[in-house]
């Protein structure tokens, strides 16, 4: 499109999950959206591929889905109609222990607190009723800062502040066993923050609460297949979209009224330059990384050999042993030092999708944090730590692929560092991502531009409320559409 033909109404720079939402929700409200993106496919963190050996599906980068089939702008579309369909692990989260055991969480608040022993009745008096409100309280804490509409409303958001907001290491006070002490921990740890600061007891109540919702489904055939669901739906209301179309400098862009950007901050700085304001482009350069990812894709000849063995039947597997070893790790990171023994975060996507694999193989894909941008190579700590709980894992591998923070930022400029989380999540950064614009912090200093990537709230991870929200807010700006000849 040239510089004099008709403006489209929005341009979406960057086709990653949130980017694709936002342009979705422009184009329900019956706008002409387009969105760029500079690599020849689509996707952004939900790619797949052939990384090991021919036949093996593996995912680049998101791989586990908490939220990929209950979050409000998930129930909002119905990619069924696209093709996608999702396989839902008989247990959602596995977590072995050095005697052999696994603590699992598999269906409803119950079924798990009977495999917690002495801390069945604090395992239920702390998920229970966060589990039964999930569907009311969900909307509030995917959005930026909420706003109590009604004392009802009100009341959930402060119970779940009262929990969610001090570190873990006190949410872990309430247990006395190792088992649900361990459950906590791995869950605490996608937060990527040490367990020991404010907030990273909400990742906890959070993965803990999406698992009993909707047990972690896996996408059926890989993660691409959400991408490529997505687009579809954004075509089929008369979005577009243009592949290896990179966006150097704000000149690259199309006409348009408003442009909304699915990038990291500091590349947001860069393409709008002057365009907004001094203080605003401190505050995005200002913006903190989370630490990066160190990850293995692994082609196996059979099921990884768990000394536990209802962990066949786990889509996610936390590897790393007591609440105090994973919190020794996590506070590892967090100093800037990479873990000897570290937390994994495994999946065995192929155990209830079968279509990721030849025969009776198996994929695995597993990974750790690293400081962000480092260099160390975590290869042998990772599998060391698989070994453990399943002796003869190694025998069983075929092939492998490494992927350092370095590769997944050349992959993916959004990837600063390996940060996969786009930004750090804790007290300074929950709702004042990226800047101090609390109540819209989609909206930038210059009212044509917005920020719809996971550095917007709610943060990481498949949802579409980053693009959803943005797109909103972009919507509320939008000057009223031409009237058509």
């Amino acid at each position: 499109m040239t510089a004099s033909s008709e403006p489209v109404d929005a341009v979406v720079v960057g086709a990653g999950p949130n980017g694709l939402a936002a342009a979705i929700e422009i184009a329900r409200a019956g706008r002409s959206v387009t969105v760029l993106e500079g690599a020849p496919t689509i996707g952004g963190g939900l790619r797949s591929a052939e990384l090991t050996l021919p036949g093996f599906i593996h995912d680049h980068c998101s791989g586990i889905h908490p939220l990929g089939r209950i979050s409000p702008f998930f129930r909002s579309v119905d990619l069924a109609r696209h093709g996608l369909a999702w396989a839902t692990p008989r247990i959602a989260i596995g977590h072995p222990l050095d005697d052999g055991t696994a603590v699992v969480l598999r269906g409803g608040v119950e079924a798990t607190a009977a495999e917690l022993g002495p801390d069945a009745a604090a395992y239920r008096r702390l998920l229970g009723p966060l589990v039964d409100a999930w569907d009311a309280l969900m909307p509030d804490l995917l959005g930026p800062f909420p706003i109590p509409r009604g004392p009802r409303q009100a009341l959930r958001l402060a119970r779940f502040g009262l929990d969610a907001l001090p570190p873990a290491t006190w949410l872990a006070r309430r247990f006395r066993g190792v088992r649900a002490r361990a459950l906590l921990a791995g869950a605490a740890s996608h937060s990527q923050l040490a367990l020991s600061e404010p907030i990273s007891a909400a990742a906890a109540l959070v993965m803990l609460a999406t698992a009993h919702a909707d047990g972690w489904p896996l996408p059926v055939g890989g993660a691409s297949r959400i991408a490529d669901a997505l687009a579809a739906e954004l075509r089929a209301l008369g979005g577009s979209i243009e592949t290896d179309r990179p966006v150097s400098r704000f000149d690259d862009l199309p006409a348009h009224r408003v442009v909304l950007f699915d990038t990291a901050p500091d590349q947001l700085a860069r393409l709008a330059g002057t365009r907004l304001s001094t203080g605003y482009r401190r505050a995005l350069r200002r913006f903190r990384p989370a630490p990066g990812t160190f990850k293995l894709d692994l082609a196996l000849d059979g099921p990884i050999p768990w000394r536990a063995p209802e962990l066949a039947d786990a889509g996610t597997v936390h590897v790393g042993g007591t609440f105090e070893e994973i919190a020794g790790a996590e506070a590892d990171i967090a100093a800037g030092r990479s873990p000897d023994r570290p937390f994994v975060l495994l999946a065995q996507q192929s155990r209830a999708d079968r279509t990721r694999v030849p025969g009776d193989a198996e994929t695995v894909w597993a990974y750790c944090h690293v400081p962000n941008g480092s260099d160390a190579d975590m290869t042998e700590p990772i599998l060391g730590q698989i070994e453990r709980f399943a002796p003869g894992f190694r025998d069983r591998i075929l092939a492998m692929a490494v992927t350092t923070p370095a590769d997944l930022e050349a992959a993916n400029p959004n990837l600063r560092g390996g940060d996969i989380a786009g930004g750090r999540i804790d007290w300074r950064q929950l709702f004042t991502r990226p800047s101090l614009r609390i109540f819209d912090p989609y909206a930038t200093s210059d009212p044509a531009i917005f920020l719809c990537s996971a550095s917007t709230p709610p943060g990481g991870g498949i949802h579409g409320m980053c693009g959803l929200h943005a797109a909103r807010s972009a919507l509320r700006r939008l000057p009223a559409a031409p009237p058509r000849p």
